[in-house]
């Protein structure tokens, strides 16, 4: 041997001698490098097979190049880079050639296909869906060839069930298409119905010629409330333009001998009605807590129940609660929902549940849990307690409480809430004429600000660290694993089952450390020595902006449980604020509420009023009066909620056929996810129930081993798990198309613990030296923070894509967010 060659060199000239095998020039330095590894010591050669097999290992990054570009050429969009290596890594001969390469590829997605689903219509929807979470929708040609695809990976032979399933995609494409035309022809004329009388509105100089009165009569009817001001237009001098609907004012003509004569009242108006105005009183918006009739017919006394976390606001409720005849429990949360139930039980108080998706029903048990958007309004009881008062001014779910405040036909009423939701509570007993009582309560452990900042890898066990995006919470948690801690997370887009889950491992000790976003703030019981933020500043859907005090007390308060941690610390980490600030939060007084008027929306009843009123079965026709027409911005007592969403599905369900309005307000209602393709996916299914079919849940697509699993893995399962939501939350509406709730709920299990088993890896295997030391980032990166062109480390030594931030602030990415995760209707 040639002194001057190493013992790889001389091996590798043997192995091509044996085996005929040469590699090119860019191959050969990895490949000496792995001879060297396997050459045995003393030995002058490798076997051929391992000669075989190592350059395999060499080979397979460029087989895999290959056949990414082949597949993107052809435009295959559903073949996954996850799908490519594991084809690669079955090819075993160093020859293989593009053919070989493509076969095996094909076998291997065949595989991967009959594992997505039981039938090729349910693998053909799951794969179109995997494909919308990333943004991806194929042309018509695409689903023809991924159709034939799925229909060769399940042996079908039968060119013609090939045809069938083509076919069968192609009317569906179709009906979309015709589903869309329709709506757009419908919005068009509801648009231009609108307009035409909008354009037939008159000045208040036309006023007096139309009712053939005096200009001063007819001022003084309209301050009498007597003339309907159809619409107040603003004007730069800050006086209102006042504009009217002269067939209501024909129609007011019999009466004007009355009015002279000095009777009073509002006017009966007869014939048709279709003034802005006159849909105000239909729907009752401007006088909107004489709408809960039964509330109104008792005699009700509220008791608010104020004070910071860990006061014990609940558990004095709940014992007014479990001591009375029948009792009602509303919560924001499902998860908190059934711990209300379930401490009513432990109490020895039979109750039942009641959720967007769950009901449980407990035979002869006269208490139910629920949550706020569940509550029933037409069954009296003796006490009932509304919780986390404070969501009344939430933009997105306010509407519900001011609804259940105002609606829960309850004799005794207890809100529960932070300090700052006591003048809208006072503001909203004087609007129901309610008596109230107040009670202030202090919290049962210390809360005071940690006196240091604290650095990352000083957090101990108990302690909970808050961030506020899934995908700084998911970096944190990397980084605390390179630590070598033991790491639980709660954050929005988890399932209440799993979150709960989360909570038990940090309570119990198996996590040493939580890593949460502020939707820890509320529904559910931790354990927490110290809370410490990662950050004082927040997207809140429009702006970055500074955490404010209430929210800094809220989630701070979390820190110190009675009978567990006798004293509560707040703290941040150092690069991102100081103890003093986290101190002069806690200590800063309730914030003043500017805006005292409650939110509200239609209803049901309030939407079949104004349907009916304006003579359309339109849900958009009707949406778009309330919007325009019911309420008034500047009306004294009450502000119309954001209905955005509820609009764009009204909007969209225009086109479907066979539903009657109620039916699609309930569709409109449904908690779904905009940024997963939800309104288009709940059209589709609204359609099936228009046409009589049975409508399937959604499946639970391939879920790799949770070792294997990353970040896009994940994201995808917590979207269905979504979709799932929404399927059940319309089962319970609607049973006879949404039927298959058996596999609904196996699937919603499945997803639940493989999104656990997911986040229960302690792998604690990490790149350390690249990263420059424990918790330390290259170029001193805080940890954590995004490094440009950088991958993200999840699970076992896996570095995903993070395929977006998604804020949640309570669960929310935006102003939207929570209304696109289902606005937390149960």
């Amino acid at each position: 041997m040639d002194s001057a060659r190493s013992p790889a060199d001389h091996a590798l000239a043997l192995a091509i001698e044996d085996t005929g095998l040469s590699p090119t020039p860019k191959e050969e330095p990895r490949l000496l490098k792995l001879i060297a590894r396997n050459l045995v010591p003393g030995a002058e050669r490798i076997l051929p097979s391992e000669y075989e097999r190592l350059l395999c290992d060499v080979r397979r990054k460029d087989w895999a190049a290959q056949l990414m570009n082949a597949t993107r050429r052809a435009g295959e969009l559903w073949v996954g880079k996850a799908d490519i290596l594991d084809a690669v890594g079955r090819v075993h001969d160093p020859r293989a050639e593009m053919p070989l390469l493509r076969s095996t590829l094909d076998d291997t997605l065949a595989g991967r296909l009959r594992e997505m689903g039981h039938t090729p219509r349910d693998v053909l929807e799951a794969v179109q869906a995997d494909l919308s979470d990333a943004g991806t929708f194929l042309s018509g040609g695409q689903i023809d060839r991924l159709a034939q695809i799925v229909a060769s990976a399940f042996g079908v032979e039968d060119t013609g069930f090939e045809a069938e399933l083509i076919a069968s995609e192609k009317a569906r494409r179709e009906e979309e298409e015709r589903i869309e035309a329709r709506a757009e022809a419908r919005r068009k004329r509801e648009n231009e119905r609108l307009k035409a009388w909008e354009d037939s509105l008159v000045g208040f100089d036309q006023v007096p010629t139309i009712l053939h009165c005096t200009p001063r009569e007819a001022l003084r009817w309209i301050a009498e409330n007597r003339l309907p001001v159809t619409r107040r237009t603003p004007q730069p001098d800050g006086t209102e333009k006042f504009e009217f609907d002269p067939e209501i004012l024909k129609r007011l003509r019999p009466q004007l001998a009355e009015w002279r004569g000095g009777a009073r009242g509002t006017p009966a108006l007869t014939g048709r009605k279709v003034g802005n105005a006159v849909i105000a009183r239909v729907a009752a918006l401007d006088r909107y807590v004489a709408h809960f009739r039964t509330a109104r017919s008792l005699k009700r006394r509220i008791t608010l129940v104020t004070g910071p976390t860990n006061s014990g606001k609940s558990y004095t409720a709940l014992n007014a609660l479990a001591n009375a005849e029948s009792g009602l429990a509303l919560a924001p949360l499902r998860l908190l929902a059934h711990e209300f139930r379930e401490s009513l039980l432990s109490r020895g108080v039979p109750a039942s549940l009641a959720t967007g998706e769950e009901r449980i029903d407990f035979p002869g048990a006269r208490h139910l849990a629920a949550t706020v958007e569940m509550c029933p309004f037409h069954n009296p009881v003796d006490v009932a307690l509304i919780d986390e008062a404070q969501m009344l001014m939430d933009p997105d779910r306010g509407a519900a409480w001011t609804a259940a405040i105002m609606g829960v036909p309850a004799r005794h009423l207890y809100i529960l809430g932070a300090p700052d939701c006591i003048p809208l509570i006072r503001r909203i007993a004087e609007l129901c004429d309610d008596p109230l009582d107040e009670i202030t309560l202090e919290r049962k452990s210390p809360l005071r600000a940690a006196s240091a900042p604290v650095r990352l890898r000083d957090l101990e066990a108990g302690d909970a660290l808050i961030a506020f995006s899934r995908r700084e919470v998911l970096d944190l948690r990397a980084e605390l694993l390179t630590l070598g801690k033991r790491v639980a997370v709660v954050y929005g887009a988890l399932s209440p089952e799993v979150r709960r889950a989360e909570a038990a491992r940090f309570n119990n000790g198996e996590a040493e450390i939580l890593v949460a976003t502020d939707a820890i703030g509320m529904g559910l019981n931790l354990s927490i020595k110290r809370v410490v933020f990662s950050a004082l500043r927040k997207y809140d859907g429009k702006q970055t902006r500074d955490l404010t005090a209430q929210e800094i007390k809220q989630i701070g308060g979390r820190a110190g449980r009675y009978g567990h941690h006798e004293n509560g610390i707040v703290a941040v980490l150092g690069e991102a604020g100081t103890p003093a600030h986290i101190r002069k939060m806690l200590a800063a007084p309730p914030e003043p509420i500017t805006e005292l008027r409650p939110l509200v929306q239609p209803d049901s009843d309030i939407v079949r009023a104004v349907a009916e009123e304006i003579e359309t079965d339109s849900l958009y026709g009707v949406l778009v009066r309330i919007k325009r027409a019911v309420l008034r911005a500047d009306d004294p007592n009450y502000r119309l909620a954001d209905m955005d969403q509820a609009f764009e599905i009204a909007s969209a369900l225009e086109g479907v056929e066979g539903l009657s309005l109620t039916q699609r307000w309930v569709y409109a209602m449904c908690p779904i996810d905009e940024r997963d393709n939800g309104i288009a996916r709940l059209v589709g299914w609204a359609s099936d129930h228009a046409a009589g079919r049975r409508v399937p849940p959604p499946g639970t697509g391939r879920l790799v081993q949770p070792s294997q699993a990353g970040r896009e893995e994940l994201e995808r399962a917590e979207k269905r798990h979504k979709r799932l939501v929404a399927w059940r939350w319309l089962s319970l509406r609607f049973a006879d198309a949404y039927t298959d709730k058996q596999t609904a709920e196996d699937n919603t299990t499945a997803l639940n613990e493989w999104i656990e088993a997911v986040l229960r890896q302690q792998s604690r295997e990490r790149e350390h030296q690249k990263r420059g030391g424990p918790g330390q980032r290259p170029g001193g990166q805080r940890p954590g923070a995004p490094r440009p062109g950088g991958k993200r480390p999840f699970g076992k030594g896996n570095a995903e894509r993070d395929s977006g931030a998604s804020r949640d602030g309570h669960g929310a990415r935006n102003a939207k967010a929570a209304k696109k995760r289902g606005r937390g209707r149960g």
